[in-house]
């Protein structure tokens, strides 16, 4: 309950900052990135004391207490601003959405209300939604997905594998990019089983027309092991850690 007063007065204040964490082509043009910036878009929190505090701090209070939308929508607007502003920098931002908000018609409402202010292209906007999430509401999170496609919004299915099922609802979901769940990345390097976990989700994904991104790469031996396996994008320390987003351009622009 005492977040749900902090995140308010966040939401009230714009004391929310957005950070980023890139993710790297990997394959033939392993490490640049030729289009521009290719990240993940991040949220944090500014305390009224002046401390950063991270999302596992106050997202479950977010989910808990139904705040979901709010700073969802929060994370959309201001992050089509910032892209607004540097476009012609970044070829794909991906932005995280709660599985409340994508099962919330007002929700997608206003999304598509805020993608007819903004001059930033659509083809740009890749949206996170986690497999649990999207397997709590198959229909609503279709209608989300057909919706926001029809702009030309590019879609992510997140921790992939992790659900019991995660194969038998594939043909179902319209996403065009896999995010292979951590867990098995991680591990991958001393893990037969982490690393055939890996190498299933890419080639089924490969087989469904679908891109695959490895996320918590934390080592070089991660990375050349999915370079080997043609994943083709990953994301983890290895590769970049989560910074300011406009650290993280100027960072990108410099390389």
């Amino acid at each position: 309950m005492e977040w749900v007063s902090r995140i308010e007065h966040a939401l009230q204040h714009d004391r929310f900052e957005l950070f980023g964490q890139p993710i790297t082509r990997l394959g033939p043009a392993h490490g640049s990135q030729p289009h521009g910036l290719h990240c993940e878009i991040l949220l944090r929190m500014r305390t009224a004391d002046g401390q950063l505090v991270s999302p596992g701090e106050f997202m479950p209070a977010v989910e808990r207490y139904h705040l979901a939308a709010r700073v969802d929508r929060w994370v959309i607007k201001n992050a089509l601003a910032w892209m607004a502003e540097h476009q012609d920098r970044v070829e794909l931002c991906c932005i995280n959405l709660s599985g409340q908000s994508v099962g919330d018609a007002a929700f997608l409402s206003q999304v598509l209300q805020a993608m007819d202010q903004t001059s930033v292209r659509c083809d740009r906007l890749c949206f996170e939604i986690t497999e649990t999430a999207a397997m709590g509401d198959l229909a609503a999170a279709n209608r989300f997905f057909h919706a926001l496609r029809a702009r030309g919004c590019q879609f992510a299915l997140d921790d992939f594998g992790s659900g019991l099922s995660s194969y038998a609802y594939l043909r179902e979901l319209a996403v065009d990019m896999l995010k292979i769940d951590g867990q098995f990345v991680k591990h991958m390097a001393d893990d037969p089983v982490s690393f055939a976990m890996v190498k299933s989700i890419h080639e089924i994904g490969c087989l469904m027309g679908k891109k695959t991104v490895a996320e918590f790469a934390e080592s070089q031996a991660i990375v050349n092991l999915l370079t080997g396996l043609g994943v083709h994008f990953a994301q983890g320390y290895a590769l970049g850690r989560p910074a300011p987003i406009d650290e993280l351009l100027l960072e990108t622009m410099t390389q």
